[in-house]
């Protein structure tokens, strides 16, 4: 009997899967998906159930014939991508172009890569699930109608080049509203009233003004806290009122996809792509020293909160023997997940409870670990006794107004033993206090403040109002957020996702003349009609059909409706050098001011706003003018510049009139394809990396500068310049080989 081959999605699952399953098992990866809708044409046919027209992805043909090859030398084909709509895709792609050669193919899906999990799947085959295939084929073919056929709408109107997408212009719409919403508060002037005061005994404590003359306290200029302080001066604070009571407080439940999002951007700053990109090196298998390549915890694309019973058991003997019988509930906890949750996989958890982040922290880089540890502990946590507090909260008065001071005392640490509360979650405890006690006012803080406007999104609070709305699903949101990023629709001013300009337009180009597909009512409910199809409760096509219905008419009076801005976006100011308009114009290198007597009048400017979205005027930081050649379509100087993230590129001097430009090059080949060049580039944070001028056909990059020469000791055809203590130095890139080239 030949062997059995198992597919699955990376090679990383590979090696940790072949660590544990015997020689009668071939492993191969179809590196993500092997077929997709083409590229140049719509591929759907509206005419025919709105069929799709598949083709094998051109990177992966070669792939596909090492699976085809593979498939026909083996028994059985188990087919073992994701567990989710995505994975289905794959397997059921992957199906139809191995089918001529395979003689058997089973479906199996695992919701961690352990050695028992992966043999009870084997044991446990299933069929293709046509249902969760055609729920994936439904968004693919949804995504494909509106990106094909509003984008050439916004290339007309606004900018070639740039797209829409149907859930991200959603979620760009409710970054543009916030900060609209921003731009129209007017904050309103408070006074915070704190009383340091003290019981004769320690410690001091600070008490807030909460009533003035029975009426909640409003003190909203300098004269009224001037007049408080008055009112209260010489008078004693009274104890007018104790109230002590036991309180509880539940951990939380184990991570699921958004939560795990919102907490790794909120402790870390990552981004929720590279959380996603973390956590799948962890569901794959990292090297454990000894341990070899092992899976750390179980699939993170899920909204279910559920925790498999065998994991629960090993979850509370570990907790027993670590920190006592005492920190255990009384029954193991279990957590309702939010309405509309697909139950299919577990929470995300520790494969192994009792592998403790400390003890592989040296095996792992920072961030790996720091996730694993956020995982790991916020499992452990979930399935702990509560934290019991004594609360006092004690009512004060003096003359007529009442103040009100909180404390809180632990009582048992419960959860709290494995992930201590921060500090600013604490409350100070109060000193025994009773009724009618006078207290001796220390000091009277009395602080101005404004009213803040609504907080911009973070990744993590979007994500939250994401899911909060229905509107995409665990497997979504990291790449909804990124997308807006990439088209340059958002841009992050340090952790807060703000709307561009470009941003702005195409929000109100789409919002004008596309309202249902811009309803986030709308959007939930189409990914609820998703979920359906899922479920089997619904047919694609209808889906579909149901879609086109509105959308096609509403496309049609775009087309002839949806006004053109390329000629600019009033910027609401005068030219200083002639006194017409100015406008926002989107060009190659991001958006500018310009004048709208164009070309009589040719100043531009950059720009940025204000916090309420007034536009101001900046002079452009001064550019290297270092010459770089003749410009090859008009023959004028060329010159290197700086973007504005800080990257060289070069530019014609001959600017607006001619726009060649092209990026600046190292002069290195890409060691990878051959073919192109290692070309200096900048993140929207400003980092300088060096990518392959060929990027998408080679996405090669690396962070540190490249130069010419080989590598004498390896081989290596390229080596980099490193910063070190004694200067920077030129070495060889290649791990483990320390060559450094020696400088006369």
């Amino acid at each position: 009997m030949g062997k059995s081959l198992i597919i699955v999605e990376s090679p990383a699952k590979v090696k940790t899967i072949r660590k544990f399953l015997g020689p009668q098992y071939a492993v191969h990866a179809s590196v993500g998906h092997v077929r997709d809708l083409p590229s140049n044409t719509l591929g759907v046919d509206e005419n025919n159930d709105f069929a799709p027209q598949y083709q094998v992805i051109d990177s992966k043909k070669k792939i596909v014939s090492e699976l085809r090859a593979a498939a026909a030398k083996a028994e059985t084909v188990f087919l073992a991508p994701d567990p989710d709509r995505e994975g289905e895709a794959i397997a059921w792609h992957v199906a139809e172009l191995i089918r001529d050669k395979a003689r058997e193919i089973k479906r199996i899906e695992f919701n961690e890569i352990t050695a028992k999990a992966v043999r009870e799947a084997l044991e446990r085959p299933r069929g293709l699930n046509a249902s969760l295939f055609d729920a994936q084929q439904a968004r693919r073919v949804l995504d494909r109608l509106v990106g094909y056929k509003i984008s050439p709408l916004l290339w007309k109107t606004v900018k070639r080049g740039i797209s829409a997408g149907r859930v991200q212009s959603v979620a760009l719409k409710l970054v543009v509203e916030r900060e609209t919403e921003r731009e129209a508060f007017v904050p309103e002037e408070y006074w915070l009233n704190k009383a340091h005061l003290s019981a004769g005994i320690p410690p001091l404590f600070v008490a807030e003004l909460v009533k003035l003359k029975g009426k909640k306290a409003r003190v909203s200029s300098a004269a009224e806290a001037e007049a408080l302080k008055s009112s209260i001066q010489g008078l004693p604070f009274v104890v007018a009122g104790v109230e002590e009571k036991e309180r509880q407080r539940a951990p939380a439940p184990p991570f699921i996809t958004s939560s795990l999002q919102q907490a790794a951007n909120q402790r870390f700053n990552y981004t929720t792509r590279r959380t996603m990109n973390i956590a799948q090196r962890l569901y794959e298998g990292v090297e454990l020293g000894e341990r070899g390549l092992t899976a750390l915890i179980t699939y993170m694309r899920t909204d279910s909160t559920r925790i498999a019973a065998e994991a629960q058991s090993a979850a509370r003997t570990f907790i027993a023997g670590r920190f006592g019988q005492d920190h255990l509930p009384a029954k193991p906890r279990f957590y309702k997940s939010r309405a509309g949750a697909q139950d299919a996989h577990e929470a995300i958890r520790p494969v192994e409870v009792n592998i403790v982040p400390e003890d592989v922290k040296a095996f792992l880089p920072p961030d790996q670990y720091n996730i694993y540890k956020l995982v790991w502990t916020r499992f452990v946590a979930s399935q702990m006794a509560a934290a019991r507090f004594h609360d006092t909260t004690a009512r004060i008065v003096c003359g007529s107004s009442e103040w009100k001071a909180k404390g809180e005392r632990l009582l048992f640490s419960g959860f709290l033993a494995v992930m201590p509360a921060g500090k600013d979650d604490a409350l100070a405890e109060l000193p025994s206090l009773a009724e009618g006690q006078t207290l001796v006012l220390k000091k009277l803080e009395q602080e101005q403040k404004f009213t803040q406007p609504p907080a911009r999104y973070t990744e993590a609070s979007l994500v939250r109002e994401l899911e909060a709305l229905g509107i995409g699903r665990p497997s979504t949101y990291a790449s909804i957020i990124s997308t807006l990023q990439e088209r340059e629709y958002v841009r992050l001013a340090e952790k807060y996702l703000m709307p561009t300009d470009l941003g702005r337009v195409v929000c109100r180009q789409l919002s004008e003349h596309f309202i249902r597909l811009m309803d986030v009512g709308f959007t939930a409910q189409m990914e609820e009609s998703l979920d359906r199809v899922a479920e089997g409760s619904r047919q694609w096509v209808d889906l579909l059909r149901s879609f086109a219905a509105e959308f096609n008419p509403a496309l049609s009076a775009a087309v002839k409706n949806m006004r053109s801005v390329k000629g600019g976006v009033d910027a609401d100011m005068p030219c200083p050098l002639c006194g017409r308009p100015l406008v926002i114009k989107f060009g190659k290198a991001g958006d500018f001011l310009a004048c709208s007597g164009y070309p009589e009048c040719r100043h531009t400017s950059n720009f940025i706003r204000d916090e309420n979205g007034s536009v101001e005027a900046v002079a452009p930081k001064k550019q290297e003018l270092t010459k770089a050649g003749l410009c090859p379509e008009c023959g004028k100087d060329l010159v290197i510049k700086k973007s504005r993230t800080g990257s060289r590129f070069i530019a014609c001097t001959g600017y607006p009139e001619c726009r060649h430009a092209e990026p600046f090059s190292t002069g290195v080949v890409c060691p990878r394809c051959g073919q192109g060049a290692l070309v200096e580039k900048s993140s929207r944070r400003g980092k300088i990396f060096y990518s392959c001028s060929e990027y998408p056909k080679c996405d090669f990059a690396l962070w540190d500068k490249p130069v010419s020469g080989a590598c004498p000791h390896c081989e290596s055809p390229y080596l980099v310049e490193k910063a070190r203590k004694d200067g920077i130095k030129v070495v060889c890139p290649t791990k483990g080989c320390r060559y450094v080239l020696e400088t006369p």
